[in-house]
Formats: C-alpha cells, sequence, structure tokens
C-alpha cells in the first residue's frame, strides 16, 4: 500500500489555475496533490546574443524554491550569493522540455522566459514545473497571435513531465515525498502530447533495475502524461 492510499498507477490530485499574475503575459498555479508551483511566462522582444540575425527565438526557464517550501526552512539562494547545483540543473530540463515543443523559427528573434516557483513541495517540483510552465508559455504565444506580432503558432504539442519508480518493490506513478526518500529507482519522464519521449531520467537509487521495470515505469509515465495533458487542455479552455 502506498503512503496516500493511492493505487500504483493513480496520479495525485491535479488542479491548474490560470491568470493568477497580474503582470505576466501567461501565469498559472500548479497543484499536484500537495506540491504548488506558481508559472509565469515573460516575452522579451529580441532573442539573446547567440542567436542574433538566425530569425530564431528562444525558450528558457528559471526555477526556484521559498524558504518554506519544504519542512524546514531552506536559506534563500540569493543570500548565498550563488545558486545551487540542483537549482542550475532542474531550470535547464525545464528550458529543454519546453523548447522541444516549440518551432523557434515561428517564434521570430524574441524570448520567452519561463519562471517556476515552488510554493510547497511534496516531490515532483521538476515535473510539475514543466507541466504548468507550459501553460504559462501557451498563454503567453497566445498573446502573441492575438496582437498578430506572430501570425504562425509556434507550439508545436503540449509538453508535460512526470515522476515514477519502484517503491516498496512496486512500480508507482507520481511520487510524493514519502515515496521519492524512498524509491529504489527513481525517474522522470517528459513527453509531448501526442506521446512523443522528450527527455527520460532515471537512476537507480538503492538497487539496480531490470529492463522489464523500466518498460512498467514508461507505460505508467504514459498514462500520468495522458491525465496531466487534459488537465492542460481543461485549464486553457
Amino acid at each position: 500500500m502506498r503512503p496516500s492510499g493511492r493505487n500504483l498507477s493513480d496520479m495525485r490530485p491535479i488542479s491548474i489555475e490560470t491568470g493568477v499574475m497580474r503582470h505576466a503575459e501567461g501565469s498559472c498555479l500548479i497543484a499536484c496533490g500537495d506540491t504548488r508551483v506558481l508559472c509565469s511566462a515573460s516575452i522579451e522582444d529580441k532573442a539573446p546574443p547567440f542567436l542574433k540575425g538566425s530569425g530564431q527565438g528562444w525558450v528558457t526557464a528559471e526555477y526556484g524554491m521559498l524558504p518554506r517550501a519544504t519542512n524546514t526552512r531552506n536559506r534563500r539562494e540569493a543570500a548565498a550569493g550563488k545558486q545551487s547545483g540542483r537549482t542550475q540543473e532542474i531550470q535547464r530540463l525545464i528550458g529543454r522540455a519546453l523548447r522541444a515543443g516549440v518551432d523557434r523559427r515561428a517564434l521570430g528573434e524574441r524570448q520567452i522566459v519561463v519562471d517556476c516557483d515552488v510554493i510547497q513541495a511534496d516531490g515532483g517540483t521538476r515535473c510539475a514545473s514543466i507541466t504548468g510552465g507550459w501553460v504559462a508559455l501557451r498563454l503567453a504565444v497566445n498573446k502573441l497571435l492575438k496582437a498578430g506580432i506572430i501570425t504562425t503558432d509556434p507550439i508545436m504539442d503540449h509538453v508535460a513531465a512526470v515522476s515514477c519508480g519502484v517503491y516498496a518493490g512496486q512500480p508507482v506513478l507520481d511520487l510524493d515525498y514519502a515515496e521519492d526518500s524512498e524509491a529504489g529507482t527513481d525517474g522522470n519522464f517528459i513527453m509531448t502530447g501526442s506521446g512523443r519521449l522528450i527527455e527520460v531520467q532515471m537512476s537507480a537509487e538503492g538497487a539496480t533495475f531490470s529492463r522489464p521495470e523500466m518498460n512498467q515505469l514508461m507505460d505508467l509515465a504514459e498514462g500520468g502524461i495522458a491525465e496531466l495533458v487534459r488537465a492542460q487542455k481543461e485549464a486553457l479552455v
């Protein structure tokens, strides 16, 4: 039995509230169980210098966790004077994931920055950031299209992410903190709405895993991604 009482293939309750930030071109608050992430998308009228003259745009991301997002206070990274390696790795992951669903030439020479701020953490913060970040990105692009600034939709597909792992010897979907902290195998699966893989991160935390176990986790992830994409669509209606 999972600590939450969920079945092996059950997601945590998902909710996505859009338009939660007045000034951002796109924003949402995503909740996956007790994990909550505030996502915003900001449009900048020029692309990074390395893309100057290329006719292509860029999507990037920044990630942070509020001091009391967890059960003990974490010092603000700004106060420490540098970002942790974990933060840098996660925000690069979010940026890569979101770019995979964008036609950067159709975006034109501009940049969209997606900020993901964790206000409460209970496992799966990077996955929630990607799923919610895509909604914020979609809303920002909608504004560009409505204003006629771009004429072709640069977003090619939905992008969402979910965690899977082996907990107490069983493959489970959408790990919360209690499961993630004791999982023998932990994985993050990032996919498009059409089921194409963007990135898979898997590691043996306490025990090695077999190819059949990996396939089981992949099957669970596909079901979870489908649920997340449905939630994205409902939030955007």
